[in-house]
């Protein structure tokens, strides 16, 4: 059985989604460790109600981002993690955890990229008026959302079309796609 280690920033919907999922063996893994940039996230409370070895931090207390970075893979090599899966962590990885973990690190974006990169995709999409946007696994790589692509699925938009309305379709898919893109990952 493979570790996994789960990077989320807020409430961890697809965090929680993923842990379903091996709970219900669906996903043959391990969650070996959270990691989270907000100590008072909802996805922290959720992983220690869970019993998960958890890492939380506030770039605060570092004084540079290779700092955290550093700690950050003390803690990844203590678990033993086999891949990184970000999973809303709002953060971009650097360097000091790129060159430990080359193709470990796979993220879900909520666009079909490589169109509507970085924040606010949802957003990006329908201000563009499109009628249709997804969701997208990639592995994570120096660029912001410019990885190699692992899954993709469609979502399509409605004529009357709002973000709540659309969050909740996108959110729906990236629960349904990610434990599978996992899956293929630690399978290959």
């Amino acid at each position: 059985m493979k570790n996994i280690a789960i990077f989320a920033s807020g409430k961890g919907s697809n965090f929680i989604a993923i842990h379903e999922a091996i709970q219900s063996g669906l996903l043959d893994a391990n969650i070996c460790l959270f990691v989270t940039d907000r100590k008072k996230s909802e996805a922290l409370i959720k992983a220690k109600e869970l019993q998960i070895k958890t890492y939380s931090f506030s770039i605060s207390d570092f004084g540079k981002k290779e700092d955290y970075e550093r700690e950050i893979v003390s803690q990844l090599e203590e678990t033993k993690t086999d891949l990184v899966v970000l999973a809303g962590y709002m953060r971009i990885i650097g360097q000091t955890i790129l060159s430990r973990y080359p193709n470990k690190i796979v993220n879900i974006h909520p666009s079909l990229l490589p169109l509507y990169k970085g924040k606010d995709a949802i957003g990006q999409v329908l201000r563009a008026g499109e009628i249709k946007t997804g969701v997208t696994v990639h592995f994570v790589d120096e660029g912001i959302d410019t990885g190699q692509l692992i899954l993709q699925k469609e979502v399509k938009i409605d004529s009357l079309e709002h973000r709540e309305s659309l969050e909740k379709k996108v959110h729906k898919v990236e629960h349904e796609i990610y434990y599978k893109a996992i899956k293929k990952i630690l399978e290959d």
